[in-house]
């Protein structure tokens, strides 16, 4: 089955300190980023999708760990497009993209094996390949779940490089969940593209 997909993506910084004491156990967290994706999907049944993401090392791999992940329609999410500005709406997060028209890539995805898929055991979805040029993009958005949520607003539409920071303290342990990622202050927005390609879905 074929999936027609526009994708926007997005990442900032968030404190790693932080960011370490969501993460199960077997993972290393690799960079101070959160990375929010999301996807309009036009197939047989068409949908919206959001997940949350950070980057992280585990048995023998470097990728992803998805936090948290949300689909319409069963999750109220809502999207709209109006010139060059592209909206996703739900009741945990607001997020505005706007194409800026210069192309280029993304330069996570030389260190990307895939995505982590913590449940009772790990799951693991191998990087997609996607060779369609991506159109920089500016970004605003903010997390929704209470009033300290992280938010943040872009400067420009050119890529930053969150280099890794050496532990400097240590946070009691909190459950991976996406409240409380989002609790983590953006410190700024790293980058934000958007992509459209086709997905091949094995049913």
């Amino acid at each position: 089955m074929h999936t027609y997909v526009t994708q926007f993506v997005m990442a900032y910084h968030a404190e790693q300190d932080h960011l370490r004491a969501l993460l199960p156990e077997g993972f290393e967290s690799l960079r101070p980023v959160l990375r929010i994706n999301a996807e309009i999907r036009r197939g047989r049944k068409d949908t919206i999708y959001l997940e949350l993401n950070t980057p992280v090392a585990g048995f023998g791999k470097r990728g992803w760990l998805n936090i948290a992940n949300w689909e319409s329609p069963e999750t109220d999410i809502s999207c709209k497009t109006a010139k060059n500005a592209t909206v996703f709406r739900a009741p945990f997060l607001e997020i505005c993209f706007t194409r800026l028209g210069k192309t280029g890539g993304c330069p996570a995805e030389s260190d990307n094996d895939g995505c982590f898929f913590p449940c009772d055991t790990v799951k693991f979805r191998p990087a997609e390949r996607i060779d369609q040029n991506k159109e920089f993009c500016s970004c605003k958005f903010a997390w929704k779940f209470d009033e300290n949520s992280a938010y943040g607003v872009s400067t420009g539409g050119t890529s930053i490089v969150a280099m890794p920071t050496e532990p400097k303290q240590r946070y009691d342990r909190q459950a991976l969940t996406a409240p409380n990622a989002a609790a983590i202050p953006c410190g700024q927005i790293l980058g934000a593209y958007a992509v459209s390609f086709v997905r091949i879905v094995q049913e």
